[in-house]
């Protein structure tokens, strides 16, 4: 057999060898192979995509799901603030895989901030604060997040004041944008003076114009010792420190996106009233105060609580430390008396002036700072300050200067009504003695039936 028949024969398909009967259609052929090929392809590279980011850091498997791209025509949620479950040492080996964005990145534009001077000044305090309890003392780190919070005020997927941004979420234990915000960092721990004095001298640079470039349009960070859920989402852009910023996917990352009208109605924060004057009104000072206040007697062992006097296991006579919170005065009372049915505590801010024992003459009574009286008997309970000390947002909590007024005189008027023992004697009003009235009487507790009564001057 010649050699060129034998090589041609061998270059026919299978198939051309088969009876008719038995070929496959050519070109279906093809086309179901082009179609494998392509599926072989295609599949994988969309599971890469499209599946969840695996990293294996000490032996130990770690997923992190993706998110979809957000549409131009959609806002994209704002997620709150939730952690995976990782040690500090593994978040920091995952957070190493995670490459930096190859975008473009750049600049946000500078930020003035308008309003009035009342409006500008709650505004820069509120963002002292982010600076301050985020980035600690560093200044570096202060202008990162302050660019971060300014990005978010223009962005129509977050509040519009700079407060609003960030005490997002902070009447929730959970949930919130900046986690100092409901924590309870702003009352466990207190910068000094001359902190927060650096850290809003930056804030109002930040509000002022000034911009911090490397984060570029980031709207979220995370210390590189965490791994929040939000962060297969977003592009990462930049690392100051040991923080990491991002950036929204798609449309929403880019700089059309920051274009909201910022409002200056800047909302006063009731967390911030310790430590800004410009958040400190009545109610906003009062639930920050009670806020510190239930945290300090919290701390306070069983043994640390005041004894009552031994010959009178229902009163307390004790001193008290004047820079406190007022409010920590009432919960410590409350915490001293117990589940006692009666119980009257009394304080005095001089260790000096504090008695040792019952009764107290009009002196000890004019000197007394706080006091708190309990008979569950009659259903009364009653706090007062001395407000020439301790100033209160409502008068009624206030000590009345009082006068008693002689039995002789009263029993020509009607006969009063029976009053609880407890309402008779009020530690701490301090009572100015009329004519014929011994001072004495006045912390001894009468009888129902007695014709004493109590008049405010």
């Amino acid at each position: 057999m010649p050699y060129s028949h034998f090589s041609s024969r061998r270059r026919r398909p299978f198939w051309r060898r088969l009876p008719a009967f038995r070929r496959p259609d050519d070109l279906g052929l093809r086309c179901l192979l082009a179609f494998v090929a392509v599926v072989a392809i295609v599949a994988p590279a969309l599971l890469v995509h499209y599946g969840p980011h695996v990293v294996v850091v000490h032996n130990r498997l770690i997923r992190v799901p993706r998110h979809r791209v957000v549409p131009k025509a959609e806002l994209p949620p704002v997620e709150p603030v939730a952690f995976q479950d990782l040690a500090p040492a593994d978040a920091r080996a995952f957070n190493a895989t995670v490459p930096f964005s190859t975008g473009p990145n750049p600049a946000a534009r500078p930020f003035h901030l308008d309003g009035t001077p009342e409006q500008r000044a709650r505004a820069t305090d509120c963002m002292a604060a982010a600076m301050l309890y985020e980035a600690g003392d560093d200044g570096e780190g202060q202008r990162a997040v302050g660019q971060v919070v300014i990005n978010r005020v223009r962005h129509p997927a977050f509040p519009k004041t700079i407060c609003g941004v960030v005490f997002q979420g902070s009447e929730r234990s959970t949930g919130c944008q900046f986690t100092f915000t409901c924590d309870g960092a702003l009352i466990r721990h207190a910068w000094r003076a001359e902190q927060w004095a650096r850290a809003r001298t930056q804030a109002a640079l930040s509000l002022g114009g000034q911009v911090y470039a490397p984060v570029g349009y980031s709207t979220h960070y995370h210390t590189d010792w965490v791994v929040p859920y939000w962060q297969s989402s977003l592009d990462k852009v930049a690392a100051v420190h040991s923080h990491l910023f991002f950036r929204w996917t798609g449309w929403w990352g880019t700089p059309p996106a920051f274009n909201r009208t910022v409002s200056s109605d800047e909302p006063i924060v009731r967390a911030l009233a310790l430590y800004s004057d410009a958040h400190k009104t009545g109610a906003a000072l009062a639930a920050a105060q009670t806020a510190a206040a239930e945290l300090t007697v919290a701390a306070l062992a069983p043994e640390a609580l005041p004894v009552p006097l031994a010959s009178d296991s229902e009163t307390f006579l004790i001193t008290i430390d004047p820079h406190l919170p007022p409010e920590s005065f009432a919960l410590l009372a409350a915490r001293a008396c117990g589940e006692r049915p009666r119980c009257k505590l009394m304080a005095w801010t001089d260790r000096a002036r504090t008695p040792t024992a019952m009764p107290l003459d009009a002196g000890q009574i004019d000197a007394m700072a706080f006091s708190y009286m309990r008979d569950r008997t009659f259903h009364y309970d009653k706090t007062l300050w001395n407000c020439a000390t301790f100033k209160r947002p409502d008068p009624a909590e206030c000590m009345k200067t009082q006068v008693l007024i002689p039995a002789r005189e009263v029993a020509t008027k009607a006969a009063p009504t029976p009053v609880p023992p407890a309402a008779e004697v009020l530690p701490g009003v301090r009572r100015k003695p009329a004519t014929g009235a011994t001072p004495t009487a006045l912390a001894t507790p009468a009888a129902p039936d007695s014709p004493l009564t109590a008049e405010s001057r």
